[in-house]
């Protein structure tokens, strides 16, 4: 069916079609307002979000906005469809790498904003491998095939992808560094999509090649990209204006704030690729990928703190440019290259750890001279101000009374119904759905039964999904975006009597997020020397996790947010700063048997101990929700600890139970949970 039969096919037998015409924004054509809603289908709004309708226009009418709600329902692209034989897409990406002359190509996970979550359009790696994880890499030789995981995944992975087309590659233990150098051979040629590797790893990349006598090469085409035939089109999620109110700060201070920043590093420009750092510098909000409100686009902030921004306009809301202002310019994104040639001797910042490369070369091209240094806007956003902070608890209260009504739901249910992992989270998110200012879920939620809750990043299926059963743990993992924050909680909870087993290892996790969470730490101090706190009890007994104790977050942005970490690994060395906000979440996994993890969120505040001869830090907990005491083992813990879960349950009931309005159950439930050890 072509556009215009499509879209008159809606419209037939009245005037609806020529109206819309009259009355859109842009001079749309009939074949414009279907490429605009199936953009809009491919973005992540949140439910019952009407928002896009005026992207198409203004002025809408019921009758006209029933049209357009039928419209862009028709035009909806089923899922990806994963029921197919992935080896026949393994042979179509070999056939065109042969065209491209190449003998071996890389498939990140990552697209060419290099963000966590990515659209359907840009699911490359899943497409190709079958690989739905947050992290990964493919490379596709002619005669065999890798897929690299970290320790988070390797059990997704193996449910995942079919190992008679993969070899499965643990990406810390056995890098895809190292596995290139024991298989290319001298002459052969590597390819790479320049948008979607970094600078840096283009670097790692080439020495291997270099030192394998072979040659690594960037495509003109992405073979993935050519041979979906039925790829999903680009998302056009409607941009809204996130103002000073919520924001705490201006966006003309902001650029004013990051020029001064450029100036002291005698830069003219910095090439902004992160859509995070542009969300916040423009205060600005987006609908394009899931779980997070990004608007994909580019930027470049120059000196005199003008901006130029590389966004399809289709998708800005009516006051989104006057928000902007007069020096903020919008360009289409198509222009981006032609405005990097114009820094031929110029000193342009771009990040080498999160551009992609294809914007350095070229820059490099045109003859600037390249300050590889840090995105100039990710410390900023990192510190929460007093206003965004202050927002941050708001949420993180209604966050709280949701998970309340949640786990009071489940305690009254599960003695007469059999729940299963599916049917719980959806009821959790229902309850969140009532709070004010929801906007979604911050990720997919982790639903884990039994053996379930053991795979860290696990995601319940029809084919995966357990019930909840007597006896054992379900491990719940879940967050939500807020218009005024971002929240992250897990809990583990024990269905029945839990093992001596099962108490032990949780008693233990508990003692480390409770080390963590009492930590006073000197100004400098950087994640990976805290790590150890969460750890300590786990290793005693001889026993860790896999993952890193703590990550950022954003606020009503990312639920992982950098440079913010903590993990004894990190090698980055950035110190934890007032108004940060981390996680705390040790866990411990039996695989095959079940998982533990205790996941508070947690804003870094300044302390003062008495008789302190240098400035301190600490942590104040901002996720409010009971923490299951039934698996805790006494005897592992300490008076101190003891007293810290108390006081902790007590600020939870103060909090929380005067947002439970009439809902007794709940109350009753939560003044249960609470109640002194």
């Amino acid at each position: 069916m072509t556009d215009n039969s499509a879209c008159r096919s809606v419209y037939q037998g009245d005037a609806v079609l020529e109206r819309l015409l009259q009355v859109a924004r842009s001079p749309f054509d009939c074949a414009g307002v279907i490429a605009l809603l199936r953009g809009i289908n491919s973005a992540a709004l949140p439910k019952g979000d009407c928002s896009w309708i005026g992207l198409v226009a203004a002025d809408v009418s019921p009758a006209l906005e029933a049209q357009l709600v039928a419209l862009k329902h028709m035009l909806a692209e089923a899922p990806i469809h994963d029921a197919v034989d992935r080896s026949v897409r393994l042979a179509a990406v070999r056939a065109i790498m042969a065209e491209l002359g190449v003998d071996g190509f890389i498939v990140p996970r990552a697209d060419e904003y290099q963000n966590e979550y990515v659209p359907a359009c840009n699911e490359r790696l899943a497409w190709l491998t079958g690989f739905t994880g947050s992290a990964g890499l493919a490379i596709v030789m002619a005669d065999r095939a890798v897929v690299f995981t970290d320790g988070r995944y390797t059990l997704q992975a193996k449910a995942q992808v079919d190992a008679a087309s993969y070899v499965l590659r643990h990406s810390l233990e056995a890098p895809p560094e190292s596995w290139l150098a024991e298989t290319l051979l001298v002459g052969q040629r590597l390819g790479y999509d320049p948008w979607l590797l970094t600078p840096d790893q283009v670097t790692r990349y080439h020495k291997v090649a270099e030192t394998a006598g072979a040659q690594l090469v960037a495509v003109s085409s992405n073979p993935v990209d050519s041979a979906w035939l039925d790829r999903p089109a680009a998302p056009i999620g409607p941009v809204m204006v996130f103002g000073a109110g919520r924001a705490g700060q201006e966006a003309a201070e902001k650029r004013r704030q990051i020029s001064e920043t450029l100036k002291r590093q005698a830069c003219q420009a910095a090439v902004l690729s992160a859509p995070d750092s542009i969300a916040w510098l423009l205060n600005i909000r987006g609908s394009d990928v899931p779980h997070t409100p990004l608007p994909l686009s580019f930027a470049i902030l120059h000196e005199n703190a003008r901006v130029d921004l590389f966004i399809d306009c289709r998708k800005l809301l009516p006051g989104v440019v006057d928000h902007l202002g007069a020096e903020v310019t919008i360009h289409d994104p198509g222009m981006l290259g032609k405005s990097l040639d114009r820094f031929a001797g110029l000193r342009v910042l771009v990040d080498p750890a999160t551009v992609a490369a294809w914007i350095v070369q070229r820059l490099a091209q045109a003859g600037a001279t390249l300050d590889l240094a840090s995105d100039p806007v990710r410390l900023p956003k990192a510190c929460k101000n007093a206003v965004e902070l202050d927002g941050i608890r708001a949420a993180h209260r209604r966050d709280g009374a949701a998970m309340v009504r949640f786990l009071a739901w489940l305690a009254e249910t599960l003695p007469t119904k059999t729940l299963r992992e599916i049917e719980a989270s959806d009821r959790l998110e229902a309850f969140r759905a009532e709070g004010e200012g929801f906007r979604g879920l911050s990720f997919d939620t982790i639903s884990g039964a039994g053996p379930n809750g053991a795979i860290i990043h696990y995601r319940a299926s029809a084919e995966t999904e357990r019930a909840l059963e007597e006896g054992s743990l379900y491990l719940l993992d879940s967050g939500a975006q807020y218009l005024d924050g971002t929240t992250d909680i897990t809990r583990t909870i024990a269905l029945g009597t839990p093992s001596d087993e099962m108490k032990d290892r949780y008693t233990r996790v508990l003692k480390g997020h409770i080390a963590l969470a009492s930590a006073v730490f000197p100004v400098g101090t950087g994640g990976a020397a805290l790590d150890v706190l969460a750890r300590s009890a786990l290793w005693q007994a001889g026993l860790t996790y896999d993952h890193g104790t703590g990550h950022g977050v954003g606020h009503y942005l990312g639920v992982h947010e950098g440079p913010q970490r903590i993990h004894y690994q990190s090698k980055d060395g950035q110190a934890l700063l007032p108004g940060m906000v981390v996680s705390n979440e040790p866990g411990y996994y039996k695989p095959g048997a079940f998982g533990i993890r205790i996941e508070n969120l947690v804003a870094v505040v300044p302390a003062n101990p008495s008789g302190a001869e240098r400035s301190m830090l600490a942590f104040e907990t901002l996720t409010l929700c009971p923490i299951d005491t039934t698996p805790i083992a006494r005897s592992l813990m300490t008076v101190a600890e003891i007293a810290w879960l108390n006081d902790y349950h007590e600020r939870v009931w103060a909090s929380v139970s005067p947002l439970l309005g009439d809902d007794t159950h709940a109350r009753s439930w939560l003044a249960q949970a609470t109640v002194a050890l």
